[in-house]
């Protein structure tokens, strides 16, 4: 298996894990004390989405399959479990530290990623993606200040 496949079924896997983390952590805080912070959560949401289709989208055209569910235990540890844990209760606080859990799993992850040798249009398509979830990290973060 490549380089690029083996980033890009993490990656995959990552992303799908932030697109149901930011969706789920958005609906628990739609009706709350932070409206605000669901939608941001849902926006990030959606950029996941998009991030992990482009990223299927690529490996097809390289004739790669990386849109391949990976094992529980695998998803335990790229830090969005954590989540779950924080939306059985009603504190958005919480809600939004396991947010920041799982997106200083992602950031790791691409910069995991960018370790590999990657092929060059590869390598680009995960750069730019990795300064969106770099900046979405640092948002992430600055909520807590706005509270």
């Amino acid at each position: 298996m490549s380089d690029d496949a083996k980033a890009a079924k993490e990656l995959v896997e990552t992303l799908k894990d932030g697109e149901r983390g930011f969706a789920d952590a958005a609906e628990k805080l739609r009706d709350g004390e932070h409206p605000e912070w669901a939608t941001a959560f849902q926006r990030l949401s959606q950029q996941r989405a998009g991030f992990w289709r482009e990223i299927v989208d690529l490996g097809h055209e390289y004739g790669d399959d990386v849109d391949e569910s990976g094992s529980v235990a695998a998803a335990v540890h790229r830090g969005w479990i954590s989540l779950k844990d924080a939306l059985t209760g009603d504190d958005a606080e919480a809600v939004l530290k396991a947010v920041e859990t799982g997106e200083d799993h992602a950031v790791s992850e691409y910069e995991d990623a960018l370790k590999m040798d990657l092929s060059a249009g590869f390598r680009d398509v995960v750069v730019r993606q990795q300064a969106a979830v770099v900046a979405a990290r640092e948002e992430v973060k600055a909520l807590k200040h706005v509270a």
